[in-house]
């Protein structure tokens, strides 16, 4: 079965009701960690500027560490949240987030926020890539040299929630759809996978179905156009 046969068998009857992030989570304001602060070990940090440069989806380890006693009075993500970098040089790249995947809490930086929330980490984290995000969080962006949006404003973000009134089922569907964007992100990124020409395609397909799958009926107007293949 093809992705696409997969997709159409995998939301055929689903009720899907469009949420905002604010109903189903909370946002937690970073606290201030400096590049000085950063030790060989102790406790684990995510540095908002990180996010941008060496986190992906989500992670399991910490680039950096600080201090234990000093990260006693930090604010800390649990696994299962998000961290989401609020500033940045460009509107792309402002609340790029990444879903703390890790046993232990790590302490969360100054410009990026924690959200709290009922989901799969991962699926939400994937909606933070998609199309139906980027468009909703414009109106919410702010300044001029350095682009920033508050820890508040994503809460009126809408987000599709597939069988909200069952959270077993929702999960389980948040749980397929996360498997399939998985696969093609493996394949996007692997430089073993075959010629630039190919991961090209991959990208390409990845970000396409990436949209698709988190394109819900009754979704914003903003339909997906398949890439090419040839």
């Amino acid at each position: 079965m093809d992705e696409m046969n997969f997709l159409e068998k995998l939301l055929d009857g689903v009720e899907v009701e469009w949420m905002v992030l604010g109903d189903i989570g909370y946002f937690i304001r970073g606290s201030g960690i400096q590049k000085s602060d950063f030790t060989e070990s102790g406790t684990g940090c995510i540095h908002y500027g990180q996010i941008h440069t060496h986190y992906g989806t989500s992670a399991t380890k910490t680039k950096s560490f600080i201090d234990a006693e000093f990260a006693t009075r930090l604010r800390k993500a649990r696994s299962g949240d998000l961290v989401i970098a609020t500033t940045s040089e460009d509107d792309e790249a402002v609340a790029k987030s990444v879903a703390w995947l890790g046993n232990e809490e790590v302490a969360v930086s100054t410009d990026a926020c924690i959200y709290r929330h009922t989901g799969n980490p991962k699926y939400i984290s994937y909606f933070f890539q998609a199309n139906i995000f980027q468009l909703q969080k414009k109106p919410h962006i702010t300044g001029t040299k350095v682009r920033r949006i508050s820890g508040e404003s994503p809460k009126k973000i809408q987000i599709p929630i597939p069988c909200p009134d069952n959270p077993k089922k929702s999960l389980e569907i948040q749980a397929e759809i996360v498997a399939i964007l998985d696969k093609f992100d493996t394949l996007t990124h692997s430089i073993t996978e075959g010629l630039p020409r190919e991961i090209e395609l991959r990208q390409k397909q990845y970000e396409y179905y990436r949209d698709l799958l988190l394109s819900f009926p009754k979704s914003p107007p903003q339909a997906a156009v398949e890439p090419s293949h040839g």
